[in-house]
């Protein structure tokens, strides 16, 4: 059971954050959902909105908007899915640069506000978002996680049934590494009803499934044309929520800090980790053949090179 009395704050009202909040409401995870978002009136509108959605389901959740950063003490988790988009003219770098900056500000009030919660990042680029609000932050490793596998695992699912046209939610996807193009995903770890997806789809079958769950996210860009999705990334991240509230130590892959873990250090990637009252109760090392650590390695270092774009520029001195 949720003891009453657990906060959630969840900074960035936009799509996938206010997502969130409504889903933390409907499922009645937590007594408290704060939205915080730089324009204060959109979130008091989307909060009184979801508050009486949540009076409709008969939920005892109560959603607020915070006024000021102070709001958001007491929080046992804070979710941040304040970001820029990326605008036209704008490089992979100047978005990097203008998110972390964003990040360490955010960062900065949960330091002082909330220092015993647990941050979940959401913002884009995740790993180095994640690997930003740790340093930032201060807090120990296990208190910081970023939310992508979960989302990569469930688009990877979703496509398999797509291509096999039974199991729908009898799938299991594995997906380790980073966020984006060079996720690294496992069909070897990957079941339909406990049979191994390897006993049921073609070497090439396989091979469209994971490049279809690698451009996921910008197929649904496509459609969408003005915007990204956020229902999938939104549950994602309410699935972490909710694990770590009702301490159940599940297992799913999140964004974490590895201190030489899979060989590799000072890096934040995708890996699977046991979630409950802590954070990351446990990390998992799974045993990879050569062509998944070579896809891992280069997913870390794709990262790593971004870190290091924010080091070059004394982002962590400043």
């Amino acid at each position: 059971m949720v003891k009453k009395g657990k906060k959630v704050t969840v900074i960035g009202a936009g799509n996938v954050g206010a997502t969130v909040a409504f889903i933390l409401a409907m499922n009645g995870v937590c007594h408290q959902v704060v939205l915080r978002d730089r324009n204060t009136e959109i979130a008091k509108g989307k909060a009184l909105d979801m508050s009486q959605a949540a009076n409709a389901a008969r939920s005892h959740t109560i959603v607020t908007a915070a006024d000021d950063a102070a709001e958001m003490e007491g929080s046992d988790i804070v979710v941040i899915t304040a970001g820029s988009p990326r605008l036209p003219g704008m490089s992979r770098d100047d978005l990097l640069m203008i998110n972390a900056e964003i990040t360490k500000e955010v960062i900065q009030d949960v330091k002082k506000y909330a220092p015993d919660s647990i941050i979940i990042m959401v913002s884009n680029p995740l790993d180095v978002m994640t690997y930003v609000a740790l340093k930032e932050s201060g807090f120990p490793k296990e208190r910081v996680v970023g939310m992508a596998g979960i989302l990569d695992s469930a688009r990877m699912a979703h496509f398999i049934f797509e291509k096999i046209g039974y199991g729908s939610g009898q799938i299991r996807a594995s997906v380790m590494g980073g966020h984006g193009d060079d996720m690294v995903p496992l069909p070897k770890f990957s079941t339909v009803a406990g049979v191994p997806l390897t006993d049921i789809l073609s070497e090439d079958e396989i091979s469209e499934v994971v490049e279809r769950t690698k451009h996921g996210g910008a197929e649904i860009v496509g459609y969408l044309k003005t915007g990204s999705a956020y229902y999938a990334p939104a549950k994602s991240t309410a699935i972490m929520v909710e694990a770590m509230l009702k301490d159940t130590k599940q297992i799913h892959p999140c964004a974490v800090y590895l201190d030489g873990h899979y060989g590799h250090s000072d890096v934040v990637s995708g890996v699977p980790v046991a979630l409950g009252a802590n954070g990351v109760e446990k990390l998992f090392e799974m045993t990879l053949n050569e062509d998944q650590k070579e896809r891992f390695e280069k997913s870390v270092q794709s990262v790593r090179s971004m870190i290091n774009v924010l080091k070059e520029k004394n982002f962590f001195d400043a």
